[in-house]
């Protein structure tokens, strides 16, 4: 089963930081975003998890939990997370259950070469826990507001 506009995030359960467990339940009764990154310490992922960081309080109000998401282990993900002072959890996709259930791993030119990798996407989720939004292939400058006005707009 994968996701689809209109329909809830499938039962699953993966590993995140702070010793927690990441699920559809994790938010319940909130708005969720989900966000799908390539790699810790990358620039593009360190910009656009910056930019959610610079913005939690606006989605706090808006009643948004955020969560990021990628293939990177635990450890990769704490070093992250410190570093750039997250205030969110980082789920750790390492089996990729998640990217799977999402559709996020494609073929990307990387240095000249093919290589199977996350494609950057976000993925609202409203506080009933269905997916009224999102975000593939995007680029980061300018994405984060888009979210953040979406997550403002959803009940």
């Amino acid at each position: 089963m994968t996701v689809a506009i209109g329909k809830p995030m499938p039962q699953c359960a993966v590993p995140a930081t702070s010793g927690l467990t990441f699920s559809p339940a994790s938010a319940k009764g909130k708005k969720l975003v989900l966000y799908f990154y390539p790699k810790d310490m990358t620039p593009g992922c360190t910009a656009e998890s910056g930019e959610f960081r610079d913005n939690i309080e606006a989605f706090t109000k808006a009643n948004t939990l955020v969560v990021g998401v990628s293939r990177d282990s635990l450890k990769s993900h704490d070093s992250f997370r410190s570093k750039l002072q997250l205030p969110f959890e980082l789920v750790a996709d390492t089996e990729k259950k998640l990217c799977q259930l999402f559709g996020v791993m494609k073929m990307k030119n990387m240095y000249g070469k093919q290589v199977r990798g996350v494609e950057r996407s976000t993925f609202l989720f409203d506080s009933c826990g269905t997916l009224v939004k999102e975000w593939r292939g995007l680029k980061v400058s300018g994405h984060v507001t888009e979210v953040l006005q979406a997550a403002q707009d959803t009940k």
